[in-house]
């Protein structure tokens, strides 16, 4: 077996939930031996950098229960399995923050915890923003909020925004910014 490698040799469905599906595995290891993998099955996300034509970034406010905590992020949403990125992408911003924009830009993908789940959250940048109404689920709670870059970024460097894919996608922009 190649170095850095495991073969699956068995597999079951131990949750099958509305958004998150646990697997366990057993594979083979690259020296013979057997392990056993849990992870949770994702089918991915998509976040917005919404970026104002004065360069204010649009945060939603929510609460997030995992944590107990009201969190600042950036809009986001689940992929449905097949889905295009762009497409959801854009129907999140529209649904969360009531815009559509002139350009979207793709700007990386994200593994947020690569040890336990195979979710992958990519990221994209929207300009030249029109707004209309919001259009949120109906058990989607938030509030949008504008926010000067340079003071987005403070926050992201003092540890006031401890959300991943927002940390990542404001400091991508600001090397974007400076180039």
């Amino acid at each position: 077996m190649a170095h850095l490698s495991e073969k699956k040799l068995d597999g079951k469905s131990v949750f099958d939930g509305r958004i998150l599906h646990v697997e366990v595995d057993t594979v083979e290891l690259e020296n013979g031996t057997q392990a056993t993998r849990e992870f949770v099955k994702h089918p991915g996300g998509v976040c917005v950098l919404a970026v104002t034509d004065k360069e204010e970034i649009l945060f939603v406010r929510q609460l997030r229960y995992p944590y107990q905590e009201v969190t600042t992020e950036i809009p986001a949403g689940k992929l449905e399995y097949g889905e295009d990125p762009e497409t959801c992408g854009r129907r999140e911003l529209l649904e969360e923050c009531g815009c559509t924009p002139d350009s979207f830009t793709y700007l990386g993908k994200v593994y947020p915890t690569p040890a336990y789940t195979n979710e992958i959250i990519r990221m994209y940048l929207a300009k030249g923003l029109h707004f209309t109404e919001q259009s949120l689920d109906a058990d989607e709670f938030l509030d949008v909020e504008r926010v000067p870059f340079e003071e987005a970024l403070r926050r992201v460097l003092n540890d006031e925004i401890p959300d991943s894919k927002t940390q990542i996608a404001i400091l991508r922009y600001a090397v974007l910014r400076s180039r």
